[in-house]
């Protein structure tokens, strides 16, 4: 059983903060400055997170862009259809951006063949069920599927929580070799993980599952476990989400067994077709991962691998 996890969500630094100056001979080149495709792509990432539309001051702090620079870079995409002006100055996604994530998300075959699962377990626990993918410190949730009563929880496709914030997060780090697991794990001064944080994840590796009961979203609880692909990398995570009172430890000692029963059947799935894309995004040290789906009939099919 996963032990409580402090760490809070963390928005992903900005591009216009990511270059240092370095000095002196020897020194590491720094890396170069954010170019006009750098700052669309972040303007463009903070157009699509969730709670749009968005004004202009909000995409500014969470781009680390100046505003003249927003809002010259928010014409271009509308003009183009990537963002529409709202009310009050505001912008949300525009149209031609919202059909790019829709075809991309209606032919991606993993998410295909997890939708099933997702609402199964939705269905069998009354919580929200998920799947989430690491984008290097943060984790994404591209497909999410609600209970009937909603839970009066903020979780959508889209929503991001620092990698070491919450389950997702956890079980796939605990998946990753060790290097690359204390590398992203680390504290943004570069400092190791805190002694919770390292023990939240030996108990994710031995479990097979990691179970958030901190404090880090108040009265929010997950569970999750990591879908791997033909190489044994984890690519997933399929994630239970509710509020304390319905996800509690004694629940998660439940439940968890469970999804990693899931998770297992949707990696025996993948492993059968190596090759189609899986949609991690490669971290900093190391490459991307593959792996391929077939059709999933159900968590009865799981068995005992994890």
């Amino acid at each position: 059983m996963g032990k409580p996890v402090n760490s809070r969500p963390q928005q992903q630094a900005p591009a216009a903060a990511s270059a240092a100056v370095s000095e002196g001979p020897g020194a590491d080149a720094a890396p170069p400055a954010p170019g006009p495709v750098d700052k669309a792509m972040e303007v463009l990432a903070a157009l699509a997170a969730p709670g749009a539309p968005h004004r202009l001051a909000d995409l500014a702090r969470r781009t680390g862009l100046a505003k003249p620079t927003v809002h010259r870079l928010l014409r271009a995409l509308a003009a183009s259809g990537y963002a529409e002006a709202a009310t009050g100055g505001s912008y949300r996604p525009g149209p031609r951006l919202l059909g790019l994530a829709a075809g991309a998300l209606a032919d991606d075959p993993v998410l295909r063949r997890v939708g099933p699962v997702l609402d199964e377990l939705r269905v069998r626990t009354g919580l929200f069920a998920s799947y989430a993918v690491r984008d290097d410190r943060t984790v994404i949730h591209l497909d999410v599927r609600a209970p009937a009563q909603g839970l009066g929880l903020d979780l959508s496709p889209g929503s991001r929580e620092h990698v070491t914030a919450g389950a997702a997060g956890l079980a796939l780090l605990a998946a990753l070799p060790a290097e690359e697991r204390a590398l992203l794990s680390a504290g943004p001064d570069g400092a190791s993980a805190d002694d919770t944080t390292r023990e939240a994840l030996a108990a994710a590796a031995s479990d097979g599952y990691a179970f958030d009961g901190s404090d880090a979203w108040l009265d929010r609880r997950a569970l999750a476990a990591p879908v791997r692909d033909a190489t044994g990398h984890a690519v997933g995570a399929l994630v239970l989400t509710g509020l304390a009172f319905t996800l509690d430890e004694a629940t998660a000692r439940l439940y968890g067994p469970m999804v990693a029963s899931a998770a297992a059947a949707v990696s025996t799935s993948l492993a059968a077709q190596p090759g189609v894309r899986l949609g991690l995004v490669p971290t900093r040290p190391a490459g991307g991962d593959t792996g391929a789906s077939t059709s999933v009939n159900g968590l009865e099919e799981a068995g005992e691998a994890r």
